[in-house]
């Protein structure tokens, strides 16, 4: 534990980096004011956790039926593998390439896939973070396809030249038998067949391997004999096959549409061949084809007509149509429409024996965005309810906020209203995938995420202990008006679609006050309540912002009115001192330029809300002059001073959401208290326009009158107290304006683009004066200013709803290098002072109940002794974190974060029972810093290329954990906490679970008696090296997998685990061998060079006589 003192320069800061330019100043602080800092560098480390939603452009499915394990490949090389709700797994291949198919070996708890680089792989999944035995690599010919037949080690592989190989899956060695496809195919066939789409073999003899050919041949090779027993010949090409059980027929889909029904002994012509969705003609000819049918999978159940699944083969005719997955049961044909293009689907099945009865209960569908579970089971084919947390991109995910250490009542809260958003008709049955263990956690505190979308709706996650579970969703269009037709478009000029987008939001835990900001230029504040209500009229609120220089050369056409600025207590009601006033009624005719009009209309008719978040208030930024309102570039909600402030390029307004009352509209350059260095003040537009009237809150009438008032009432656009150091006059103010002309152009331009980019509710010193803590708002600004706004609030009670808030702005703190993304405050102790809140009440309960849940958390006392530095001021900016003491405003500490990049978020988090400042910069970055003395503590350089979506979704949270969204579909967590990091083997869940492999289905006597059961084959006979030989070294190169070692420590312990580790050690013995048996081929060829050079020079002289040498 190292101690830091504030008042000294700290000579021996010897751990910051050489970059760092942490400075400690001298001067104010006191030699007894020490900050004892417990966070120690070997209390982070960085590491991926869990990924959560649904895999990112899905190509390739597998599932364990024994396991009850489900895996899922993608374009970028990816695996996801679920169990039951809450298991689930990500794992990634090196190299990136497309994953074109998955074999399980079936519960062994293994996995094979095969790549688009023609690459395949053995993942080992009896360990927690799956990874890769061995690999081999096709040098010479492309997969197209592979199989493993259930409980063989022996891998089929076919190849775009339409050749078979065969891999050993214990060693991942090639066999020397090969099936060429010129030994395949009848040898009067003078084109090539094209390449394996199908290879299984039969049922009830596995010495019989049906091979499908692209073209449309098809044959059955005999594996002991080494010739084809059978070929089947079709006009069409394939694309998939299927087995009946008893191994005598199996079906084909084709390009055309058609299945073909083949009897196995019977070679000439199909036994049937039908098109499930050409329209048959009445004169006997062939039906119209379709488009192809991709996939069918044949299914026997031992009570009645076997099942036909099959996606693809709808008419031409059915443009526009979407994707459908076509069961055939009997005479019954089920058409399932999918919501997205299907990429693939498996029939799972009762038993993973393929010669016996399937029973198939269900169908897993894979599509491009999401996973369907058909019940095969019940009438009308229902689909099961998804546990998985697979609908993260229902709508595109625009923003995203993370909460870890949560009060505990929220997420039980959350779940009880949301549960009743859930959609009915779900099959009744159990979730099919239910393999796996959930982990042994000790991580037990709530986390919850937030997630912002496109289309205005906001999803609440229950994150706790590695998992994702959809808790509640709101959506915040209901707030507004629908466009019925084409003509009744929205007016949505800020943005061509999604005018609803959550931009930003700002949510209190504690008193569950929720509020948004959205991209058509709207801020939406919510509370949450148990009990359904009916809103008559959407309390509105509407602001005009406008720019500070938009008036410069324009001569003001309304006179110099110019409203009067009461201070806090000028009136005890605001309702007494407004006068009648002319109405201001906003124009958007095709004659003049728009104005004082919102982009999106409220809901005029009554608004039914159910329990849940409940919309409060709604405030609209509406046209000026022509010019659409600037979005929303920050937002702050206070639930302990009923405060919302927000601001973007224009300035910054604080709404007293309780009053309904706009409370302050100001450009930024007014922020500047009169003696600052970055003083600019030009007159502001508002107090020169009436047209700058703030509109009231919309109490169910629609006249303008009493939507608008002009700025003279006492509801006015600026409600400053002037106790602060603006007492200044205003035609003093407006007098500086020439002053400010002055200036360079660049500057005006410079200063014109500040927004206001972070806001932070404190109780602390307002000005260097100040001895007591009181309420105020910190403003921080893109070009890097701080500045401090005081205010001032009425008692609580009834005066809270009738006096005004008093605001005063102090001018600037500080000033830092690049935007300023986060503000914080500390204690002379160091430790964290959240703002202030209000315990969540329930606003519809009754009164008693309401006074019994409204306690105000209390301020931090203030400190009696004069001079005393109890407060420091935590600021971050994109290039540098500073440290300011209060009320003193004095610079303790300073440190450059990046000179080159620059940071894109930053939070203050708690960690380790201390807190830091956590930072994500453009170039990939990951850093933190310690508090106060801003220390470097961790720098990792985590991403090499950071994207817009990564920029805009990554967020950290307390006790080391942060997120960010990988692709548009997934999210992935990832922790800065060593200790989260020593547990995270603990915490993951299990994939691998011993199960007993059911037993195989009973021959039956005269089966037995007369052969008519399924016949075995001995693969090692045939494919081993002894009776194959071996295959060529140029055609495919052996490469041992990282996790050879790793993985069988993660195996199953005992004998099993010793005969894996005997087949690790003799792998690396025989990897020693073909090491040494290469130096010996290299030896014999040059043997076999000598010997030819020397057979030649004997050719030469042979019959040549001695005197002819």
């Amino acid at each position: 534990m190292k101690k830091f003192n504030i008042r000294k320069v700290l000579d021996g800061l010897t751990a910051a980096s050489s970059s760092s330019s942490a400075t400690a100043q001298p001067g104010t602080p006191r030699e007894n004011d020490v900050v004892q800092e417990t966070l120690q560098s070997e209390h982070f480390q960085l590491c991926k956790t869990v990924r959560h939603g649904f895999p990112y452009q899905p190509s390739s499915m597998a599932f364990d039926p024994v396991q009850k394990i489900l895996a899922i490949g993608t374009q970028t090389g990816a695996l996801r593998l679920f169990g039951r709700a809450g298991v689930e797994c990500y794992c990634q291949h090196e190299s990136g390439a497309a994953v074109i198919q998955l074999q399980f070996l079936i519960n062994e708890g293994a996995l094979v896939s095969a790549l688009a680089d023609d690459s395949i792989h053995l993942w080992n999944l009896r360990q927690k973070i799956p990874a890769i035995l061995h690999s081999l690599k096709f040098n010479r010919e492309r997969i197209t396809y592979c199989h493993l037949p259930f409980q063989s080690k022996w891998l089929y592989i076919g190849t775009e030249r339409g050749n078979i190989h065969i891999v050993n899956v214990e060693s991942f060695t090639l066999s020397g038998y090969v099936i060429m496809w010129n030994k395949a195919i009848e040898l009067s066939t003078k084109t090539h067949p094209g390449p394996v789409v199908h290879i299984s073999d039969n049922p009830m003899d596995e010495g019989k391997l049906l091979i499908g050919f692209e073209t449309g041949v098809v044959v059955l090779w005999d594996l002991k004999s080494k010739k084809a027993d059978y070929r089947y010949n079709y006009d069409e090409a394939i694309h998939s096959v299927a087995w009946h059980h008893e191994g005598k027929q199996f079906v084909c889909s084709h390009s055309d549409g058609t299945l073909t029904t083949w009897n196995v002994r019977t070679p000439a012509k199909p036994a049937q061949i039908i098109t499930p969705h050409g329209k048959q003609p009445k004169d006997g000819k062939k039906p119209e084809p379709c488009k192809p049918i991709l996939k069918v999978e044949y299914k026997t159940t031992r009570a009645g007509d076997p099942f036909m699944v099959l996606s693809g083969g709808l008419s031409y005719d059915t443009v526009g149509r979407r994707a459908c997955l076509t069961v055939m049961h009997g005479k019954s044909t089920a058409v399932l429409e999918m919501d997205y293009p299907i990429v693939d689907f498996l029939t799972l099945c009762e038993t993973p024996y393929p010669n016996d009865f399937q029973e198939p209960y269900a169908v897993v569908v894979l599509l491009e965005k999401d996973l369907v579970v058909i019940d095969l089971g019940q009438i009308g084919y229902p689909i099961f309810e998804n546990p998985y947390p697979l609908a993260i991109h229902e709508s595109p995910v625009t923003c995203c906020e993370y909460f870890a250490d949560c009060p505990a009542e929220l997420i039980p809260a959350l779940y009880s209203v949301g549960c009743r958003q859930k959609r009915q008709g779900y099959s009744k049955k159990e979730w099919p995938i239910s393999g796996g263990n959930w982990g042994q956690g000790t991580q037990s505190y709530p986390e919850i995420i937030i997630t912002g979308h496109a289309d205005g709706s906001i999803k609440f996650w229950d994150a706790s202990a590695l998992m994702l579970q959809a808790l509640y969703k709101l959506k915040t269009a209901k707030v507004f008006e629908r466009a019925r037709g084409k003509e009744e478009k929205p007016n949505t000029d800020i943005v061509d679609e999604d005018p609803f987008a959550i931009q930003t939001l700002s949510w209190c835990p504690e008193s569950r006050m929720l509020c948004l900001a959205g991209v058509s230029a709207h801020v939406i504040v919510y509370r949450f309540s148990k009990q359904e209500i009916t809103t008559e009229a959407v309390e509105l609120l509407e602001v005009r912002m406008q720019s500070e220089f938009s008036d410069v050369d324009s001569p003001d056409p309304g006179g110099d009115q110019t409203p009067t600025l009461p201070t806090s207590g000028a009136s005890s009601s605001p309702q007494e001192s407004e006068p009648p006033t002319q109405p201001l009624t906003g124009s958007n005719s095709s004659d003049g330029p728009r104005d004082n009009i919102p982009c999106l209309q409220v809901r005029s008719s009554p608004l039914k809300q159910s329990p849940g978040y409940q919309v409060e208030l709604v405030i609209q930024l509406v046209w000026v002059s022509g010019e659409p309102p600037q979005q929303i570039t920050s937002l702050a909600i206070n639930s302990s001073y009923g405060l919302v402030v927000f601001g973007n390029s224009n300035g910054l307004a604080v709404v007293d959401y309780l009053q309904k009352t706009l409370l302050l509209n100001m450009g930024t350059s007014e922020l500047y208290s009169p003696s600052d260095p970055y003083q600019r003040q030009p007159r502001s537009p508002r107090k020169a326009k009436p047209a700058g009237a703030i509109c009231e809150s919309n109490d169910g009438s629609n006249t303008s009158e009493d939507r608008c008032r002009s700025p003279t009432s006492a509801k006015m656009s600026r409600k400053i107290s002037l106790s602060c150091e603006q007492k200044t006059d205003m035609d003093a103010k407006d007098n500086s304006f020439t002053r400010s002309r002055s200036s360079s152009v660049t500057s005006i331009d410079r200063e014109s683009r500040e927004a206001l980019s972070s806001f932070y509710f404190c109780e602390s010193f307002p000005r260097k004066t100040d001895s007591l803590v009181s309420p105020c708002l910190l403003v921080g600004t893109t070009q890097g200013s701080v500045m401090m706004v005081a205010l001032s609030l009425p008692p609580g009670g009834d005066q809270r709803l009738q006096q005004l808030v008093g605001i005063a702005s102090c001018g600037t703190l500080v000033r830092l290098k690049g935007g300023i993304l986060t503000m914080a405050l500390l204690d002379a102790t160091g430790t964290l002072l959240p703002p202030s809140f209000e315990q969540w009440y329930d606003p519809n309960a009754s009164d008693e109940e309401k006074e019994k849940g409204r306690k105000r958390r209390p301020a931090s006392p203030a400190s009696s002794q004069e001079g005393q530095e109890p407060q420091f001021a935590i600021l971050c900016s994109e290039k540098q974190a500073k440290v300011v003491a209060l009320p003193s405003q004095t610079r303790i500490y300073k440190h450059s974060i990046t000179e080159t990049s620059f940071v894109l978020r930053a939070d203050v988090v708690q960690m380790a029972g201390a807190n830091c400042i956590a930072c994500f910069c453009a170039n990939g970055h990951i850093m933190t810093l310690s508090l106060p003395s801003l220390r470097p503590l961790l720098e990792v350089n985590y991403l090499p290329l950071t994207d817009m979506r990564i920029a805009r979704t990554f967020c950290f949270s307390n006790l080391g954990q942060a997120l960010y969204l990988i692709s548009p579909t997934e999210i992935q967590r990832i922790t800065y906490s060593q200790e989260t990091c020593d547990n995270l083997q603990e915490m993951l869940s299990e994939l691998f679970t011993p199960v007993e492999t059911p037993e195989a289905p009973n021959r039956g006597f005269f089966k037995g008696l007369f052969g008519g059961g399924a016949q075995s084959l001995d693969r090692e006979d045939l494919f081993g090296e002894t009776a194959a030989g071996k295959a060529s070294r140029s055609l495919a190169q052996h490469i041992p997998g990282p996790g050879s070692m790793e993985g069988m420590k993660g195996a199953a312990s005992g004998v099993v685990g010793e005969l894996a580790r005997a087949r690790i050690a003799l792998d690396e013995r025989g990897q020693k061998l073909g090491e040494l048996e290469e130096r010996t081929a290299a030896m014999m060829a040059s043997a076999e060079s000598f010997s030819k050079h020397a057979h030649d020079m004997m050719l030469k002289y042979k019959d040549k006589k001695w005197y002819q040498l």
